[in-house]
């Protein structure tokens, strides 16, 4: 199965298994990711729907790209400015693609609800 994810600004096809190289995330090598911008999945020739599908991934490293040099120049006016700059990468690994498993969350707690149950239980102790 495959999956196009969008990450960095960027597009990637992957497939259980690939390594990747994406612009920088946040965590530490040997933490997991979770890629849930999926824009297209399918396997073969067929198309699956993407509702809730998510791409899990392993961090492998984190990098820094080749430099790339940055010359500036304007001629007749001495003019010259020389720069480098080298861009911070992610290597993930990609673990599996599946869908997203819902977590249940903590109902909130709200003041209101809190004084409901109080209210409740007052007619109930003068009756």
């Amino acid at each position: 199965m495959f999956a196009i994810v969008r990450t960095g600004g960027k597009q990637y096809r992957v497939a259980a298994g690939d390594k990747i190289v994406v612009e920088k995330l946040d965590g530490e090598a040997g933490s997991s990711v979770t890629l849930g911008d999926v824009l297209l999945a399918g396997e073969g020739s067929e198309l699956k729907p993407t509702d809730g599908l998510t791409v899990s991934a392993e961090i492998v490293a984190q990098a820094k790209g080749e430099k790339v040099i940055v010359f500036k120049k304007r001629r007749r006016h001495n003019y010259r400015r020389k720069n480098g700059h080298r861009q911070n990468h992610t290597i993930l690994k990609i673990t599996a693609i599946g869908a997203q498993e819902e977590k249940k969350k903590a109902a909130p707690k709200a003041k209101k609800a809190d004084a409901a149950p109080a209210t409740a239980e007052a007619p109930a102790a003068e009756a």
